[in-house]
């Protein structure tokens, strides 16, 4: 923070960086294995009639229990894109870690392990699986993983995001 002194009178100015959630790091600061958990979020019909509307994903196994059931599912199955939105890395405290460094999100592939119904509780997870130095930038996959209440993995995939390196060169995995 910065002072000003204008005719006897002190002024503090305003500085955007004073409101940083945590202090933030390049991409050479980062290391494999760091995990980054998003909240615990407990899935209800409504989000699941949210996603519908928004996808115009009108399939029956998503809103009919009598389809659902009938095609072996316990209850309607919540959107397979919907819950990878829950692995979205603004979840999580990644994007206030690397701050300003961010350039893209530039891939994501998951596989759909068990089936997800409203009542779920879904544990997101980004764990840091390699760090490619690509000259001024650095390329860092995360591995993304979902469990539900039950322990067990619904989810799992990888990210990869662009960040700027804070200086050009002979970057090393760490």
């Amino acid at each position: 923070m910065k002072t000003e002194s204008t005719n006897e009178k002190q002024t503090v100015a305003f500085d955007p960086a004073d409101f940083l959630i945590v202090p933030a790091r390049t991409f050479e600061d980062l290391k494999i294995g760091e995990i980054f958990r998003a909240p615990s979020r407990t899935l209800t019909d409504a989000h699941s009639a949210a996603f519908q509307t928004v996808s115009c994903d009108n399939h029956p196994v998503h809103y009919d229990m009598v389809w659902a059931q009938k095609h072996g599912h316990k209850a309607p199955v919540v959107h397979g894109l919907q819950v990878l939105a829950f692995t979205a890395p603004g979840a999580t405290m990644f994007p206030h870690v690397i701050g300003e460094v961010f350039i893209a999100f530039t891939e994501v592939s998951c596989k759909f392990l068990k089936e997800v119904n409203a009542g779920d509780t879904l544990y997101p997870a980004l764990k840091i699986i390699s760090l490619t130095p690509q000259g001024n930038k650095g390329i860092v996959e995360t591995e993304a993983t979902i469990h539900n209440q039950n322990g067990e993995l619904v989810l799992s995939g990888t990210h990869k995001y662009l960040l700027k390196a804070r200086q050009a060169g002979d970057l090393q995995n760490k």
